[in-house]
């Protein structure tokens, strides 16, 4: 197990993963107090669980004084956050219910042999007594089916699960900022998404197929986790190697409609990351579950070539070609190989390839690719194959965190149905770095390209998961064969998950859309200097329309201002600077969608067949505000994203694919 020096370092490594490094320096900056004003009941108390770790892991070493947990969240009458909620519908499953094939635990038990008083609690949920709704105590977990190893699952006995009372009169550093309620959709006021706009019932998604079960982005899935239901809504799964079936979903669409990761701007997805990272850990502690339980492997990796080379690397070379590239060059043309004739092979990647072909063609890739010498047409989609799966498996670090996969092996060991685990994976596939998510999500659309084609290439969801897992999670650390199954066949489910619910999985929730706008919001007001009485007494002058005695003109409104006041509530003005028609004011309502805007300038720009393809290639995107950019889903009704964002521009331009 880690000491208690190990741990102050996992957690001061996760608080600047979380972009709070600023608890560690003292220093004080905007982003991290706007970051912390965001954050939920459940996230507040992630924080505070491992802040509170690191700062008194510093004070038994260094015997020094820090910044205390009650300085930075300020005092509060209700108790400390520091609870674990265990829903009992989201542990009380059948053994056949939504999980993954059972394997035997180091231990001799298997996943169904929970503690006793675990057990206990759970006969009194279904008999309709209380089921307790916080669990607070120290002490090892009460999971008797959770890996016992310590290497794998170093550190996931939680600590005290406790706080200091705050104490009063503390001062927070998140004062400053107004604490405004905020609506899931990201208005600042509920009432506001409700103005002149119907019911939820009205446009939310219609005609669920029977068998499909509906999702929603709209409500941080820790909080729900801690909001026991009264009853086991989930259906049961049998899952079989030979027929093996995911249940269907279908994403609750709202009026403002759906995001994907590509739609965001960079400086918006890097706040996502961080707060889907705060979301997973909180996620998981909600099930008394460590999410990491030991420090990241760093490799630091080859720095030229192909194979060895981290992925940001190979991309910085490949941007000196084309700066809009995402995924790597290199393997995109992989991917191109073997969709050229390769889809249709019979098993295409069990499959080892030429040998001698093989490592010729890696040593050619390393020397003469990124001078665009290598003679592609050459290589056949076998060695294209072969060498797409070394690629991965040589990268310096796991395209996936492979250090999160105990704590979704002790998740499935619990049997939560797929939903929570589809949860799970979601967060982390937001929290992953931009590098590693947008060739995650390149190499998911590709395998499932490949397993369209199931009925002549052999080439199964369960094959290609089973088969590629240990090339996209893999430890240079040392395990036990049964360790190692374990990992194996955790990864190779996390996979089939991806490949099943890419579209979802890279759809950004709207809760963390919403909290996103408010650490914009928040930021603004932090940086925004208090106005001088010079300034002040300037703006009562300008109210009153008095002459000024130095120009002995009317003080004039600034341009911004009577271009606010120019455009009447429910208009807005949007651009289109590389069509025909580059600008026009339009009057919103609360059925005007997205796509009506961009039929608008399609009628426009009609005249020729040049500009009519032109604007199907076109997209309408909120910038500024509280947003950096964000591209705007066609079936949104713009009305609710005005109402949350008035002071957004509206600019119609290409989309920015991955």
């Amino acid at each position: 197990p880690l000491d208690h020096q190990e741990k102050g370092e996992l957690e001061a490594e996760w608080l600047q993963d979380v972009g709070l490094s600023t608890l560690i320096s003292g220093d004080e900056e905007e982003d991290g107090k706007a970051l912390l004003s965001t954050l939920t009941r459940t996230q507040a108390a992630a924080v505070k669980k491992r802040y509170n770790t690191y700062t008194q892991t510093l004070r038994k070493k260094n015997k020094q004084s820090v910044r205390d947990v009650r300085d930075i969240f300020g005092a509060s009458e209700s108790p400390p956050d520091d609870f674990c909620c265990v829903p009992a519908p989201l542990l009380d499953v059948s053994p056949d219910e939504g999980r993954m094939p059972t394997v035997p635990c180091r231990n001799g038990q298997l996943p169904d042999d929970t503690c006793d008083s675990h057990a206990s609690e759970l006969d009194e949920a279904r008999d309709g007594k209380a089921l307790p709704g916080i669990i607070k105590g120290s002490g090892p977990l009460p999971d008797g089916a959770s890996l016992n190893s310590s290497t794998l699952s170093d550190g996931s006995q939680d600590e005290e699960w406790s706080f200091a009372v705050p104490r009063s009169g503390s001062m927070s550093i998140l004062e400053a900022i107004p604490d405004v309620p905020v609506h899931s959709n990201g208005a600042a006021d509920p009432g506001q998404s409700a103005r002149n706009v119907a019911s939820d019932d009205e446009y939310l998604e219609k005609n669920i197929p029977v068998d499909a079960e509906e999702l929603s982005f709209e409500v941080s899935y820790s909080e729900k986790l801690t909001q026991a239901p009264k009853r086991n809504r989930f259906k049961k799964l049998d899952f079989k190697k030979e027929d093996y079936v995911l249940p269907k979903f279908v994403v609750q669409k709202t009026r403002f409609g759906l995001t994907k990761a590509e739609d965001l701007s960079a400086e918006d997805m890097k706040k996502i990351r961080h707060l889907s990272l705060i979301e997973l850990t909180a996620f998981f502690d909600a099930f008394r579950i460590q999410l990491k339980r030991n420090k990241t492997e760093k490799v630091k990796g080859r720095d030229s070539g192909i194979f060895g080379v981290p992925l940001t690397v190979l991309l910085e070379n490949d941007r000196r070609k084309d700066s809009g590239v995402k995924v790597p060059l290199v393997l995109q043309k992989f991917f191109e190989k073997v969709e050229e004739s390769g889809l249709e092979s019979e098993g295409i990647f069990r499959l080892s390839g030429c040998t001698a072909k093989v490592k010729q063609y890696r040593e050619e890739l390393d020397a003469k690719f990124n001078a665009d010498k290598f003679k592609w047409e050459k290589m056949c989609h076998r060695e294209a194959a072969v060498m797409l799966k070394a690629f991965f498996r040589e990268l310096p670090t796991s395209l996936f965190p492979v250090e999160y996969i105990p704590a979704f092996i002790t998740l499935m060991e619990r049997g939560p149905h797929i939903r929570v685990q589809f949860q799970a994976l979601h967060l982390m596939v937001m929290a992953l770095p931009d590098a590693n998510r947008d060739t995650a999500q390149a190499l998911m659309t590709f395998f499932n390209k490949v397993i369209a084609n199931e009925s002549k290439n052999r080439m199964s969801i369960w094959n290609i998961s089973t088969i590629m897992a240990p090339n996209l999670f893999f430890s240079r650390s040392k395990h036990s064969d049964c360790e190692e199954l374990l990992l194996a066949n955790t990864a190779a489910h996390i996979i089939r998950l991806m490949l099943k619910y890419q579209e979802m999985l890279w759809t950004v929730p709207s809760f963390l859309i919403a909290q996103v706008r408010r650490m914009n919001e928040a930021t603004m007001l932090l940086k925004k200097p208090l106005p001088s009485v010079k300034k002040l007494l300037r703006r009562k002058t300008i109210e009153r329309g008095v002459t000024s005695p130095k120009t002995s003109k009317v003080l004039q409104k600034s341009p911004s201002t009577r271009r606010m006041s120019d455009v009447p509530e429910g208009v807005i003005r949007v651009h289109a600077p590389l069509l025909s028609k580059v600008s026009m004011a339009i009057q919103l309502n609360g059925q005007t969608k997205v796509r009506d805007i961009l039929a608008k300038f399609q009628c426009e720009n009609s005249h020729g067949s040049s500009e009519c393809i032109k604007i199907q290639n076109q997209r309408l995107y909120e910038i500024g505000g509280n947003i950096g950019q964000h591209c705007l889903d066609p079936d949104a009704y713009i009305l609710d994203v005005y109402h949350v964002n008035p002071q957004a521009e509206w600019v119609i331009k290409p989309q920015q694919n991955v």
